[in-house]
């Protein structure tokens, strides 16, 4: 290997947006990555899954879409 050329290798703290974190290595060059999605809150991996209904998505569309009483 050729040197000076490689990016510095180093241990970095991942953080997830549930509150989950943990270690691993990485050449990123910051020491902390922040994730919104992890293994320990992605639906596929607990099996159950959330909606998360950010600025009244669901009732815009329910508004818009919806059926109206007869």
């Amino acid at each position: 290997m050729k040197a000076d050329i490689h990016p510095n290798y180093q241990e970095i703290t991942v953080t997830c947006s549930c509150g989950n974190s943990f270690k691993t290595k990485s050449a990123m060059g910051k020491p902390e990555l922040k994730v919104e999605v992890c293994s320990g809150c992605h639906p596929f991996y607990t099996g159950t899954q959330k909606i998360v209904d950010t600025a009244g998505r669901i009732d815009k569309f329910r508004q818009k879409y919806g059926k109206t009483a007869a």
